[in-house]
């Protein structure tokens, strides 16, 4: 049974509090801990109040990616918070979309065939992403976390967490690559069928016009994809199919490893070519054509293995159907 975690406090924003961690919060991450524990702050609010010191673990400084432990003591500083607004307005589309989407389910997770065009998560002009949705329309999956992340034009397969051990484990299997991911992409041109493997570290702290941008670089981290030559179509835009396995889940990184090869993803604003997405558009792709079709891993502790399949989404094969 979860317990509280045990606190000090006199009133919210105005006071030192201390709060105990319990098994449920062990392993997180304190940014993360702290951005669910202090609603209505923002986030560069608490990010400061981490680099400042003002937040203690066991009356010591720590850092934004301190894994929290049970029985840890959190000193939380005076902050103000801003009153909790009203629950997100979910349209029907989209609940039932949601709905619609759910793959797999158990007592530990979830696992949902995520729209293209919906962030995983609010914020950064974002008024509601997936998890903040499916939390309101389902208020039984209140407690989901995300166990990872994928692009928001990017659809497919994407893990929830229902527990905090689930979650812990799920992110161990990620930390050790032992969660098979499966993508589909349409790329420009004719991909050499030879090209079965791309290792190209990948560094995203570069920023253009003000935005992230992931590019290859000797300074960022090992990045490994491997690709699988499915079909090739010849017409107004030669295009290849391709199956892609990736052993490290970098920012962008099929993206940009494919773009790298100098056959981009069609229908990717950022890295893809312009002429080649405006020839794709005409044809009917609105969106980018990278879908994560396929997940397979064995959570620790249980003997039986969960594979699952995201099916390409209808306006996807659609455009395959034409090319065809």
């Amino acid at each position: 049974m979860k317990q509280n975690p045990q606190k000090t406090r006199h009133s919210a924003g105005n006071s030192v509090e201390m709060t105990t961690i319990d098994s449920q919060n062990h392993g997180q991450r304190i940014d993360n801990y702290l951005l669910s524990y202090l609603k209505g702050v923002p986030r560069s609010r608490i990010y400061r109040i981490l680099r400042k010191g003002e937040v203690r673990v066991n009356k010591g400084r720590i850092k934004a990616t301190y894994r929290l432990k049970t029985g840890d003591v959190v000193r939380i500083p005076p902050v103000q918070r801003s009153p909790r607004g009203p629950e997100p307005e979910i349209s029907q589309r989209m609940r039932q979309q949601l709905l619609d989407a759910v793959l797999y389910e158990d007592d530990k997770l979830l696992i949902l065939n995520k729209p293209s065009g919906l962030a995983v998560h609010g914020g950064s002009g974002i008024s509601i992403g997936l998890i903040e949705a499916i939390r309101t329309i389902k208020p039984e999956w209140a407690g989901l976390e995300l166990a990872h992340r994928i692009d928001r034009e990017t659809s497919g397969c994407l893990i929830l967490a229902k527990q905090r051990e689930s979650l812990n484990a799920l992110h161990q299997l990620f930390r050790e690559g032992l969660i098979h991911k499966a993508y589909l992409t349409l790329v420009d041109g004719v991909w050499p069928s030879e090209q079965q493997h791309i290792d190209l570290p990948l560094d995203s702290n570069s920023r253009t016009d003000g935005e992230r941008n992931v590019q290859v670089s000797e300074q960022g981290k090992q990045a490994s994809s491997h690709f699988k030559l499915l079909s090739v179509y010849h017409g107004q835009l030669p295009c290849s199919m391709l199956e892609v396995h990736i052993d490290t889940g970098r920012t962008h990184q099929i993206r940009v490893h494919t773009a790298s090869a100098g056959h981009p993803v069609l229908g990717d604003d950022r890295y893809g070519d312009r002429d080649s997405n405006r020839v794709m558009r005409k044809i009917g792709l609105k969106r980018l054509f990278l879908h994560a079709h396929e997940l397979e891993f064995q959570l620790p502790g249980t003997h039986d293995s969960i594979h699952v399949h995201a099916p390409l989404p209808p306006e996807l094969k659609q455009l395959l159907d034409r090319l065809e």
